[in-house]
């Protein structure tokens, strides 16, 4: 597998009035094109920080970060917007779906803000929908979904957009054990399917379904290994 992300000496802290909080200590790492890649470690360890500058949601401090051999901190932000929009997938713990669309709705509206024409937007919402096996409740509203269902709307989203990469902030989080199974199942059947998947979780039972787990703690990257196969 080519590297696909590539992270050098990444250290990153957050300014809170006269304090601040490390978040990430002299980070080094690489994640391999097609892995479910597992960022494990307890609250404020550091994933989600970990996560959001690999997906270009939060600026790096120091260090750097290579996509594709690209080295991001070079790159403007009318670039940035674009590996966002079009290779970048992105699953968060609060779903972050809108209250008053539909399902298929929500997995539509990106689509809408990348430009992709009315037929072939039809056709993936239609796709990444059954993809999630929600495709029978495409008319209905978050509020009347269950949080699994919510769970799967927000992976269908980042499906349709037809990203490189999916990154997942704690996706099982609030859901209940079986719901969570099912969602690392399908997780692990995208990446199955070339997608390369990148989660941050305390859950062990991700554990099973990743191809290499990293552990975060207080920040500092400890190790790396190989996960049970499911």
């Amino acid at each position: 597998m080519t590297s696909l992300y590539s992270c050098q000496h990444i250290s990153h802290s957050y300014q809170q009035g006269a304090q601040t909080f490390p978040a990430l200590h002299d980070v080094n790492l690489e994640i391999k094109a097609g892995e479910f890649c597992l960022i494990m470690g307890p609250s404020g360890s550091g994933k989600s920080t970990l996560l959001n500058l690999l997906g270009l949601i939060e600026p790096l401090q120091k260090g750097r970060i290579f996509f594709h051999g690209q080295d991001l901190q070079a790159i403007d932000e009318a670039r940035k917007n674009q590996l966002r929009r079009f290779q970048l997938g992105f699953i968060f713990q609060s779903f972050h779906l809108f209250d008053v669309l539909t399902a298929a709705e929500n997995v539509e509206f990106f689509l809408t803000r990348q430009g992709v024409p009315t037929a072939e937007r039809r056709t993936r919402v239609q796709q990444a929908l059954e993809a999630v096996d929600l495709w029978q409740h495409r008319e209905k509203r978050p509020q009347d979904m269950s949080g699994g269902q919510r769970q799967r709307v927000a992976i269908a989203r980042a499906l349709a957009k037809q990203p490189a990469v999916i990154l997942a902030d704690e996706p099982t989080a609030s859901l209940d054990q079986d719901t969570a199974r099912s969602i690392l199942v399908l997780l692990k059947n995208l990446c199955d399917q070339g997608r390369t998947i990148i989660v941050s979780s305390h859950d062990p039972l991700a554990r099973t379904y990743a191809s290499r787990v990293l552990n975060l703690k207080d920040g500092h990257l400890q190790a790396g290994g190989q996960a049970d196969a499911h």
